[in-house]
């Protein structure tokens, strides 16, 4: 497919041009019918136009479409921020601030740690990723293709390695690397802020270890530390409950949300501790765009949908099925490059492992292709582009789902031996 005006630097997965979707389900502009394990990448937990949301915003484009809420507030925007209240698990009072993308609402929370703690420094994790604006790309936890050829980026950032059993990094080993930065690099009370994802998206679809992230509140809490918790791609839903952060046992300071938030419109949020939200001089915070109306009405009808009971549902019945079959692919031995499957509740990876044919990258973009020719859309992840990760909407149907794992089962099938 040409891609005229495009610019290069732009790297596209699939080269198709999709014209309509309906939940798991989308079509192309020559009438192909494609199964989309990609949603919109972490957007589109309720599918591709999920009926409530398309009533919530075409009743919303009939009342109002905008109005720049640090000019002249609406009630869509409070609404949201009324209904975040009850949907976010934590034991305080939020207070937020809408935006229009994840890595906006990442850019405001750096700001507003800076202005709440008088420090500069941050530090995140190995293989992290937290956008591509200029701020955010030294918080990434990976060079290529991202940082390359732009020279020193905003900072000072510091990355230590992330702990996950899906990645094989123990918590005494990152909890050691904090401490050995803290000792030769910088002295904590220098730290603004700490940000990690509890279940890394771009990295791997990894789950942060639960006894490191307990001790990681702890260190944060004594050294007056924000940290910060990037749920913009685990959040609403994805793992089973409304954030990733409760399989921790732990609470952020600040929230990083967006992606699925709005079902397909743009919107995204940082919101957190009242003190440390309010730090900035008024005026500090706001955006022409953030916070749009019609998003808003989206957002309310993803938060009605969203209810605790839809949430474990949704998540057990894809993480179980996914583990069936996946564990059936690996008893079968007729895989050789299929690894370990990754992940928590819905947020699921597989590891495509080296062979001496080609390396787990090589594989997993010819699986892409060779799934692609058989109607199954994939996205990769990891350091390596090793991991596929699998982000079916919550709401797919069970034969929908079974087709398209059948479809995914042909595709390694024309990898193997």
């Amino acid at each position: 497919m040409e891609l005229p005006y495009v610019s290069d630097s732009m790297g596209i997965v699939h080269p198709i041009c999709v014209t309509r979707g309906r939940n798991a389900e989308v079509w192309d502009e020559q009438g192909q019918h494609y199964i989309d394990f990609v949603g919109g990448i972490g957007v589109l937990n309720l599918g591709h136009c999920h009926p409530t949301i398309v009533e919530t915003t075409t009743h919303q484009l009939n009342q109002l479409m905008h109005s720049a809420f640090n000019a002249l507030p609406h009630r869509g925007y409070l609404a949201v921020l009324d209904a975040l209240q009850d949907f976010v698990p934590v034991s305080y009072p939020l207070t937020t601030m809408l935006t229009n993308s994840g890595a906006e609402a990442t850019e405001n929370a750096l700001k507003v740690a800076r202005g709440f703690t008088g420090r500069q420094a941050v530090i995140a994790f190995d293989d992290g990723f937290h956008g591509r604006t200029l701020a955010t790309l030294n918080l990434n936890g990976k060079v290529t293709p991202y940082k390359q050829g732009l020279g020193s980026l905003p900072g000072p950032t510091h990355h230590v390695p992330f702990p996950s059993q899906d990645g094989g990094v123990s918590a005494e080993t990152s909890l050691a690397a904090l401490e050995r930065l803290f000792e030769v690099e910088l002295p904590a009370n220098e730290v603004a802020a700490i940000i990690v994802e509890p279940v890394q998206g771009e990295g791997g679809f990894r789950l942060l270890d639960r006894e490191f992230a307990q001790q990681l509140r702890k260190l944060c809490d004594r050294h007056g530390i924000v940290l910060i918790l990037d749920e913009i791609q685990s959040g609403f839903g994805r793992t089973g409950t409304p954030f990733a952060f409760s399989h921790l046992g732990i609470e952020p300071d600040l929230l990083l949300m967006g992606k699925s938030m709005a079902g397909g419109l743009p919107l995204a949020a940082v919101a957190g501790r009242g003190p440390i939200m309010n730090a900035l001089p008024k005026g500090g915070l706001g955006g022409t765009f953030s916070g749009n109306a019609v998003a808003c009405a989206a957002a309310l009808g993803v938060i009605q949908e969203m209810r605790e009971e839809n949430l474990t549902a949704w998540g057990e019945k894809i993480s179980a099925r996914l583990e069936s079959i996946h564990a059936r692919w690996q008893v079968s031995g007729r895989f050789a490059m299929l690894g370990p499957l990754t992940g928590v509740g819905a947020m699921r990876g597989i590891i495509m492992n080296d062979t001496p044919k080609a390396n787990g990258g090589q594989h997993l973009g010819r699986l892409l292709r060779e799934a692609r020719q058989r109607g199954l859309l994939l996205m990769p992840s990891g350091r390596h582009k090793n991991v596929l990760r699998l982000l079916m909407p919550l709401t797919i149907e069970p034969e929908v789902l079974d087709q398209g794992l059948e479809r995914l089962e042909q595709a390694l099938t024309a990898l193997a031996p």
